[in-house]
């Protein structure tokens, strides 16, 4: 294959991917918006609306499942803009957010560690777009994981450090202060995150 081919196949690859990531952003605030307006206890609905979504979505299309992050990070953006969309407080649905994205995500056959990583780093970087405090995102996204995967059977100690290791490594990517109100959050708001974040060698 020439390397102009091999180009033009990676850019079409590259698009294709691009536009499935929007499909799927769209097709969760959409179903997020349709399922939730007019609901009055948005806080026990959302897991099982995310989660119910997320499995729908992903049914088709089995073959990104299990391809990294984008997918779980991608729901989540999604449904955090549904719930935005529909006057909701964002930061009281980020636990639900997570622990829905990151069940249907598993039960669709993508893996515990990419389900967990790609929706925590997401809800940290939604967190900071829209002017939230990223510490206490930080919490409500790790317990919102370490709830989905205890529901699947999955692997909590593993979870707690995937999520802790991916909420420090969005809030490294933020920079200024934001690794540091991540940091002291999850020391103060989650059991075992002392000993994880203090293992890691800045």
């Amino acid at each position: 294959m020439s390397i102009n081919k091999g180009r033009k196949l990676f850019i079409k690859n590259k698009t294709m991917v691009f536009s499935f990531i929007s499909r799927i952003i769209n097709g969760i605030k959409g179903g997020v918006v349709s399922a939730l307006k007019g609901v009055a206890d948005i806080g026990s609905s959302i897991v099982a609306v995310v989660r119910d979504l997320t499995v729908n979505t992903l049914k088709e299309t089995k073959e990104f499942v299990t391809q990294g992050i984008e997918v779980p990070a991608s729901i989540v953006k999604g449904a955090i803009s549904g719930v935005a969309e529909i006057g909701e407080t964002i930061i009281k649905t980020i636990k639900g957010i997570i622990q829905g994205t990151v069940e249907g995500v598993m039960e669709a056959g993508g893996s515990q560690k990419d389900a967990v990583r790609g929706s925590v780093a997401q809800a940290i970087h939604s967190a900071k777009e829209l002017g939230l405090d990223v510490g206490e995102t930080a919490v409500e996204a790790v317990k919102g994981s370490v709830n989905a995967v205890r529901q699947v059977g999955g692997d909590t100690v593993e979870a707690t450090k995937d999520a802790v290791l991916s909420a420090m490594k969005a809030g490294r990517e933020i920079g200024g202060e934001t690794l540091n109100s991540i940091k002291e959050a999850l020391k103060a708001g989650i059991e075992g995150a002392k000993d994880i974040v203090e293992e890691i060698k800045e």
